[in-house]
């Protein structure tokens, strides 16, 4: 039940959200599971105390803290400006239910501060080095992967979003391809089917005839696979299958990237990094930021302007 008053403990009210989070599905599954990753850090720091004594002063030393060296084990130096964002929007979403459970007036969060840091210049592929990737995609690849990177070069996909793709998203009499879905993984979860980022992110966009050329091949190949392993196929449309058709894992295109890059002596970029390549090529070619905006699929034009001003 709901809890009153606000000499009710941080931790305590924290785990009382995310739980009644997750009953009433009120968040996405990806942001609550990242949320829950969020809770040991949080808890160690401001969990004991009450919530009508935390203000704004320990929340603000405790994002402070998180830049701090060492934090990050993994590259031994602070977290990012984005990953503090994330831990005060955890504290800040557990003030607003207090508010809205009448526990406390204020969120102290409103007052706390995070340091930008400079941009990071996106890592991306040049026209040349992309026709270099293309070419050997053709030459070297799979054609599973040569259809997901073809994919994500011509039209700026997110991950997410290939492996959520399936043969009834392709028209190939139009040469239309649409974004319905995504694929996503959590660790309580697994693999799940979700919808897309937001809505304007179901989009449809128009390939050249040679990408639609090469997803009729795939197509080809993918059923005379299904058809040899006959009762073992898993069949659920995706274009992007494990060898038994069941949904491809989210990180075996990194995996697989990254092996191919370093095999061919080719520059790697991330998976995102094909979307930001394909953002740059329609820009510097012309095309004006509410085309692109649509095509990436974001929810406005500031947003695009936001990340690829520089490019603009």
């Amino acid at each position: 039940g709901l809890l009153s008053g606000g000499n009710v403990k941080f931790e305590t009210l924290a785990r009382e959200w995310l739980e009644h989070t997750e009953k009433l599905n009120l968040i996405r599954p990806r942001t609550l599971d990242r949320m829950k990753q969020l809770q040991a850090r949080t808890y160690a720091a401001i969990g004991h105390l009450r919530m009508d004594k935390l203000t704004s002063a320990h929340i603000q030393r405790f994002i402070d803290n998180l830049a701090e060296q060492g934090v990050n084990k993994h590259t031994g130096g602070g977290l990012s400006a984005k990953s503090q964002k994330h831990y005060l929007n955890f504290i800040s979403d557990v003030f607003e239910y207090a508010i809205k459970n009448n526990m406390v007036e204020h969120n102290p969060c409103r007052r706390v501060d995070i340091k930008n840091e400079p941009s990071k210049e996106k890592e991306i592929y040049s026209p040349e080095e992309a026709q270099l990737f293309l070419d050997r995609l053709e030459e070297k690849a799979p054609m599973n992967f040569r259809v997901f990177f073809t994919l994500a070069l011509y039209g700026g996909f997110r991950r997410a979003e290939l492996l959520g793709f399936e043969w009834k998203d392709i028209n190939f009499d139009t040469g239309v391809i649409s974004v319905v879905r995504t694929s996503l993984y959590t660790k309580d979860r697994g693999m799940f089917t979700d919808t897309t980022k937001t809505e304007k992110s179901q989009r449809s966009l128009k390939l050249p005839a040679e990408v639609i050329d090469l997803l009729r091949a795939y197509k080809k190949e993918q059923t005379i696979e299904r058809v040899k392993l006959g009762d073992k196929w898993i069949d659920n449309d995706r274009l992007f299958t494990a060898w038994n058709g069941s949904p491809m894992g989210h990180t075996t295109p990194i995996n697989w990237l990254m092996k191919f890059c370093n095999q061919e002596g080719l520059k790697y970029i991330t998976v995102h990094g094909f979307r930001h390549t394909n953002a740059s090529l329609l820009i510097s070619s012309g095309t004006d930021v509410k085309t692109v905006s649509a095509s990436l699929g974001h929810s406005n034009a500031t947003t695009t302007l936001n990340i690829y001003a520089h490019t603009f």
